[in-house]
């Protein structure tokens, strides 16, 4: 029996007590024991994670076996193959033989092969009369039979855990994704509540989440998000409740359009967006809910009067995070090449102006009718989607009228550039 004695490693490699083991076990193979060489080695592949080898290791390992003459390993047939160092090399895809050396003792100290050392160290085998082999030295894949069950075992059990993570990644996918729409949602029905802040904690809880997480990490993040779905649910059904009670025809206000029959916008040539634009990103359609500047003898307030009263247009502020997040872009024409605060982002929006071609006035028209945090964040946005807007200039003057009529809103234009950057749908690990 090839594996029926204790045999010690060449020259200066020192015996170790697990090699002692695994040549114990070796030895107490049965005639009739066999295993499919690369039906193991499949389960090799998915148990490595706790067998504790690495893809290279099980590469020298792949090669080793090509030399295996037969399919199946078994006693009756030999264990014992014995390539050269430049031979592994190749059939390891070019592996430098150093490396193939490295990984060799990599297979041997976990105990998937065991060395058998020629007396000078080479690897070779002495033939029998009749041609078959009598005696080879080089490396035994009599471990491969003797653990066959525990390497599947294992293989198993990593594929559960597989299975277990990935589950919980897709429950952690629907429940980022709800979470998602909702808060936008309300952010762009301008309901009742600081939904950015409810915006940022869910950034962080999604951002908090690694790009390999292990089971406990997927499982957490899950239970965060589903408690923030839940509480963002019973936000939204209180309010839907309340304005159910209150008889308000506020839903009815969806029909109230311009009615100025000379207004056509989208015929403004200046102000078209290039094709293959974001449709999320263009234009939002009139929100009444926001605020109006018609009076109720249907004349029109007059310009000084819009500005003056700047808090009756419905334009908020969001989060600078919220905004350099949307607009990462932004940052770079910021003092030093950064934005810590909203006077940075504001200077950083008059570096912008005049980069993008937009005229003084233009600008100043946006910082009264918004306020100068809202004109530095809808500059911030048309920088970022520069590439599919003709005229910048015309773009934020059409859009400085709308916020005058009350027609615009700045979240629905953040969420959508952030949904492009992946915001909302990346997926977690």
């Amino acid at each position: 029996m090839e594996t029926g004695s204790v045999t010690t490693p060449f020259g200066q490699r020192r015996m170790t007590l697990g090699m002692l083991a695994s040549q114990k076990a070796a030895s107490e193979l049965k005639a009739d024991q066999s295993v499919d060489k690369w039906k193991i080695y499949r389960a090799l592949c998915e148990a490595k994670p706790l067998l504790g080898v690495t893809d290279r290791a099980l590469a020298v390992l792949n090669a080793l076996l090509s030399f295996y003459p037969k399919n199946v390993l078994s006693e009756e047939n030999g264990l014992v193959v014995f390539p050269s160092n430049i031979q592994l090399s190749l059939r390891s895809h070019g592996m430098a033989e150093q490396t193939v050396r490295r990984h060799l003792a990599v297979l041997v100290e976990t105990g998937l092969i065991i060395r058998k050392d020629s007396p000078n160290g080479k690897r070779y085998a002495r033939r029998v009369k009749e041609g078959e082999i009598g005696e080879a030295f080089g490396f035994s894949l009599a471990p491969l039979i003797v653990r066959a069950e525990e390497i599947e075992s294992l293989a198993a059990e990593v594929a559960a855990e597989r299975l277990h993570v990935q589950r919980l990644r897709e429950q952690l996918s629907l429940s980022r994704r709800d979470v998602g729409k909702l808060i936008e949602t309300a952010m762009e029905e301008d309901l009742e509540g600081d939904w950015e802040t409810t915006f940022v904690h869910f950034r962080e809880l999604v951002d908090a989440v690694p790009r390999t997480p292990t089971a406990e990490e997927v499982a957490t993040a899950l239970g965060e998000m589903q408690k923030l779905r839940e509480d963002i649910t019973n936000r939204l059904e209180s309010l839907l409740k309340a304005k159910k009670m209150s008889g308000n025809p506020a839903p009815n206000e969806r029909h109230i359009h311009n009615s100025n029959p000379d207004s056509n916008l989208d015929s403004e040539p200046a102000c078209e967006t290039k094709q293959g634009e974001d449709s999320a990103f263009q234009m939002e359609p009139p929100m009444v809910a926001m605020g109006t500047n018609k009076r109720r003898d249907g004349s029109d307030r007059s310009r000084g009067e819009s500005r003056a009263g700047n808090d009756n247009l419905g334009l908020k502020s969001f989060p600078l995070g919220l905004v350099l997040q949307a607009c990462p872009d932004m940052a770079s024409y910021g003092p030093g090449g950064s934005i810590a605060n909203w006077r940075d982002m504001m200077a950083a929006a008059v570096v912008v102006r005049g980069m993008l071609g937009v005229s003084g006035s233009a600008y100043e028209d946006a910082c009264n009718t918004m306020g100068p945090e809202n004109a530095a964040t809808v500059m911030a946005c048309i920088l970022e989607r520069g590439g599919h807007i003709n005229s910048a200039g015309a773009y934020l003057r059409d859009l400085t009228r709308r916020a005058e009529r009350g027609e615009f809103s700045i979240g629905p234009m953040l969420m959508a550039l952030v949904r492009t950057r992946g915001g909302g749908t990346r997926q977690a690990g």
